[in-house]
């Protein structure tokens, strides 16, 4: 019946569930090839396919998602398994478990890959209901941003944050348009709009979270995590675990985050 379900209502899901039986090549157990890929390009996929798990690996200290992974060369291909004909590559998960990264050939590279696999692994450790409920996708994109070096390269948290000031404050033209956190929680709000809108939504989620990951440290996206799964909402958690860190580590002082405003605890209000 879930199938059946999936079908009707999001046949992309429907197709990646049954690519095994679909004609594409099975480079590994979790990794689908296009009839289109030619044999001799087959060990290249498979090194970007490790290269990007390894960032996974490092970045979660472990990794604990299993998607499959696919990969179009058409774009009738890709919007079959992605419903889209844009885009380098998309990231589908299931209520029930089930997870898929569809990546275009044309378009494909290591941060791609890692791009997508941040989502799955996110989505894998916080639970389908609570991501897509409670995570607000300016995080979703923004911790992915980190594993993903196309518009950043930047590896030091200093630098990282730095440099995302700087593309932040190009694309805002100076801080004069500024676009709201609040304004890109939803998937639908973060990619409404032309390309400005879509790649100022990306320079604000990675200066929020490349500010806060140099404060709250290392191990904040698994305290994060145990925060979500233990049932907090993320406004609480997010802030909790920055501010926790903060009063037990001595860190260098950032240069001040422009998208930063008053914070409503439980408890107390601080700036």
């Amino acid at each position: 019946m879930i199938l059946l379900s999936a079908a009707f209502l999001y046949p992309q899901i429907f197709n990646c569930e049954i690519i095994r039986f679909s004609g594409f090549n099975q480079l590994r157990p979790d990794v689908f090839a296009s009839p289109g890929l030619s044999t001799s390009s087959f060990k290249n996929v498979l090194r970007d396919v490790r290269k990007a798990e390894a960032r996974i690996d490092s970045f979660y200290k472990g990794k604990v998602s299993r998607p499959a992974v696919i990969i179009c060369t058409t774009p009738d291909e890709y919007k079959k398994y992605c419903s889209s004909t844009e885009g380098a590559g998309c990231s589908l998960g299931t209520p029930w478990g089930s997870s898929f990264i569809v990546l275009n050939l044309r378009e494909m590279n290591v941060d791609v890959i890692s791009h997508e696999m941040s989502h799955i692994e996110l989505l894998a450790r916080v639970g389908w209901w609570k991501t897509t409920m409670d995570v607000p996708q300016w995080y979703n994109e923004g911790v992915a941003l980190m594993l993903d070096q196309r518009f950043v390269s930047n590896q030091d948290s200093i630098g990282r944050y730095l440099d995302y000031l700087d593309e932040w404050s190009y694309y805002t033209r100076g801080g004069q348009e500024i676009l709201e956190l609040e304004n890109i929680k939803s998937v639908k709000d973060f990619f409404a709009g032309d390309q400005r809108h879509v790649m100022l939504a990306y320079m604000t989620s990675g200066l929020e979270v490349s500010y806060w990951l140099y404060y709250a440290g290392p191990e904040s996206i698994d305290l994060l995590v145990r925060g979500l799964r233990a049932g907090g909402e993320f406004d609480d958690v997010y802030w909790l675990v920055e501010q926790s860190r903060k009063g037990k580590v001595r860190v260098q002082k950032l240069p001040s985050n422009p998208l930063r405003r008053p914070h409503q605890t439980p408890s107390r209000r601080t700036d």
